[in-house]
Formats: structure tokens, sequence, C-alpha cells
């Protein structure tokens, strides 16, 4: 095993890894900014360093601070968590260069996963669905114009070093198409340094499901199961579920075959999700691959009962998969809930401040991840994301029951939240009966916020 384990990262998927560190028996070294100098994540690791101001790109973002933390703690792992350097090739290879292991795959998949047209081209090569669209990336506007022509609009314009929704416009007509490609060159450049964008036919209103892989350094890949995670915002998930639920059970063996098809076609090595939207018949396309651990790699452990980060440390070790895909049952039904300190009834702005009380629900079946306690300080600097409740059950209507009582647990007194708006959603007829899509928010928030109003249920 790993000797000992620098955690680049903060918040939650911070605690989490710091906590799975020590559990092996894994001296865990925590860094932080001075935003974040009383953050849960630095008061519980083995040992913290102060690694730059609050500003992300001068500490969370600063690959240099971050090895030096490393080599002057001792450290030969380095865990990027999600979000931040864990997706940065770059950090990665200079991992590689100072003797640490990056717990993940390595610079190259990285990049070549990164990249949506690379890697929609390596998927094309491997026999994984695709959805129609550019073969690689988009060079010109003419190019871009033909290929929607012979596809079909809608088209998405999309970044090839894209993510979370950033460098991705509509077009609806040849009209609109050159002003997307304008518009998503510009976001992809300022977002990513990278202006190249690729081009996609819009399937509207999919399911988006995702399927969650492991892969160690003996080239063995075994998939835990897919997640439906359809309950977004502007590309951001807010709510997300395993098994998905309706899914045909032919359709549920060839997504996961896909996906276990994707994973070796790039020698993958690690945890990792691949992404795909699915159509009202069930056709599935891929969209990309995560590299890292997700937000919601917790309910794929709890159906599983397998513990996902301890297996990238084993992994990261050199430690074969000790599961094999007949070991891996799926058994019950898992949801997660994002909480975030964002106002739902002020188009989602964010309330920084002092945490004054919190308390979080327990029970049978019930998980809670967060680095939030009572006094704490939400910062402007980082994600709005504060908690997730996770609850299992042994069917969906359980599990829909055991999230209502934890979130009606669940206290987080001083900034507004979220909370009150994913309790809504647990009362929404189509929600319940599992007949969503990614358009649900989109469709439903006027409802639900006038819910959460007449309920009285966000403070003033």
């Amino acid at each position: 095993m790993l000797k000992k384990i620098l955690v680049a990262n903060r918040g939650e998927i911070a605690v989490r890894v710091i906590r799975e560190c020590q559990d092996n028996g894994i001296p865990a070294v925590a860094v932080y900014s001075e935003a974040d100098r009383d953050s849960l994540h630095t008061l519980i690791a083995d040992e913290a360093v102060c690694i730059g101001p609050g500003n992300p790109t001068e500490s969370y973002l600063n690959m240099n601070n971050i090895l030096q933390a490393a080599l002057s703690t001792g450290c030969d792992g380095i865990h990027p968590g999600f979000g931040l350097l864990s997706e940065n090739a770059k950090f990665a290879d200079l991992c590689r260069e100072n003797d640490i292991k990056f717990i993940g795959p390595d610079g190259d998949t990285i990049s070549k996963m990164g990249d949506k047209s690379t890697a929609r081209q390596m998927m094309m090569a491997a026999g994984v669905p695709v959805v129609p669209g550019s073969d690689g990336a988009a060079e010109s506007t003419e190019e871009a114009l033909r290929i929607a022509e012979e596809i079909g609009y809608p088209v998405l314009v999309k970044a090839s070093a894209g993510g979370g929704g950033r460098g991705m416009r509509r077009a609806d007509s040849s009209e609109e198409l050159p002003e997307a490609m304008k518009q998503a060159r510009m976001e992809a450049e300022a977002a990513f340094g990278d202006g190249t964008v690729y081009l996609e036919k819009l399937i509207l209103n999919p399911r988006h499901i995702e399927v969650q892989v492991l892969a160690d350094q003996q080239h063995h890949v075994i998939h835990l199961g897919e997640r439906n995670c359809s309950i977004q915002r502007r590309n951001q998930k807010m709510l997300e579920e395993a098994p998905a639920f309706g899914l045909r059970s032919e359709t549920r063996t060839k997504i996961c075959q896909a996906a276990v098809l994707a994973a070796k076609c790039c020698d993958y090595e690690g945890a990792g999700t691949v992404e795909f939207v699915m159509d009202s018949q069930e056709h599935f396309y891929f969209i990309e691959m995560n590299t890292r651990i997700q937000v919601e790699h917790p309910v794929t452990e709890m159906v599983t009962g397998i513990n996902i980060v301890g297996e990238q440390i084993r992994i990261a070790s050199g430690i074969p998969l000790r599961y094999t895909q007949e070991d891996v049952q799926m058994k019950g039904h898992a949801m997660e809930c994002r909480i975030c300190c964002e106002d739902p009834l002020n188009n989602f702005s964010p309330c920084p401040g002092k945490v004054d009380f919190v308390h979080f629900p327990s029970g049978f079946g019930t998980r809670v991840e967060s680095a939030l306690y009572s006094g704490a300080v939400i910062s402007p600097y980082y994600d709005s994301m504060v908690a997730k409740v996770i609850t299992l059950g042994e069917n969906r209507v359980e599990t829909v029951r055991r999230m209502r009582r934890a979130l009606g647990e669940t206290v987080i007194e001083g900034p507004k939240t979220t909370q009150p708006l994913m309790q809504m959603i647990l009362y929404n007829r189509k929600f319940l009966r599992g007949n969503y899509n990614t358009g649900f928010i989109g469709e439903e928030l006027p409802e639900l916020t006038s819910m959460v109003q007449t309920a009285g249920m966000l403070k003033e």
C-alpha cells in the first residue's frame, strides 16, 4: 500500500478521502488555502499544509505548491478528489516525474479522454455508440454547417476540452450556428485555454445515464452498474439514483458492457465514469468519460457494498482488483440529494456566510457526506455544494420515503440552501413515477419553487 497520501482537494471529498486513508492506517496530509484554515478537512488530517490565498488559482490549482507540500511531508501518493486538478494531465505527469503516485489514470489517458473529440473517435473505433456528429473537431463554420445539414437540427456545439456545461451552445438552424460556434469557442478558450469545438446532434430531453467502472494495473476492468443523473439544472446534477429506475434489463446489460469497452480501449486505471445520453426508446450514446471519482459515487457504493475510494487507493498501490464481474451484485435502491448554499427563489444565487448550526440525519440506510459543522464558514471562492444526503432502501419507494425523512431531519441554519427544493422534488408525481429526463427541472421548477414558497420552507 501507499505509505502516505496528500489529498489535493477540499470540502466533503477531501474529508471522505482523508477518512479512507486513516481507515487503512495511511497518514493523510491536507492542503488548504488561507480561506480554509479552519475547514473540517484541515482539522481532521494527520498533517495540514497551507498552499496559498483563498483564490483557487493561487492555492488548490497551484501545482507547484501542492507538489512541494507532498514532497516536504514525504508523501508517495496524491489523491486529487474531483474538480480542481483531478482531470489535469499536466499535474498527473508532474506527479510521476516527482516519483509520486497520482491516484487515477496517467496523463496520456486523461488527455485523450478529456479531449471530447478525441474520445469520440476512440469510442467509434471501439464500437461504443456515439451521438451522430462530427468525427473530430469542427475546424470551420463552413464544415460545421455541412455536418449540421447531414445530421439535422437542433445541434450542440461543444468544447473539446469542456465540462460542466461550459463551452456548449445550441443551434436550431443554419442562421444560429455561426454565432453558436463563435460563442462556444470564446467560452471554451476562456474556461479551458482551448477553443477547439465539435458538433453533435442534440438529443432532446434525454436521460443522463452513467456507468461506474474500476480498472486495475493488471488490465482487469469491471463495472459497478449504472446511475440515473437526469435531475439537472444548467447541466449541473442535483439528484442521482442507482440503479436507473425502469431500465429494461437488456439495455442495462448493453450500456454496462459499452462502459467496460470504453475503459479498455483507453487502457484505463482507477475509478472512472462513462456517461451516456439515452432517448425515449432506450437508444444510448457515449458523451464523455470522467477520469476521476464522481460526486455521486456514494449511491453506487450503497447498492454494491463496494468501497470505491478504498479501491482507488488499492489500485494505485498496484494491488489487483479483488472483485470479478460476477462478484458485483446490486442490492436495493440508493438516492443522493445534493445540498447547495444557493437561494432557489432568487435564481439560485450563491449564499456564502457563516453556518450558525448544523444537524444531519442518521438512521438505518442513511448516510451524509459533508464538511459542514456549526460555526463553519461557507467561502465565496468555491463550489456552493455543502452536503450530500444519501439513502438506501430495499426498493425505490422505500428509498424515497427514507430521503423525505432524512431531509426533514437536516438542519442548516445561517445561509439559504437548496434543501427545501430537494424536498419538494421528492413529492413531484413525475419524479415519483420515475418518468423524468434532463428537461425535468426546466419544466417543473416553477411549480417546485411555488411549493417551497407556499410551505414557507425558505427562511428570509
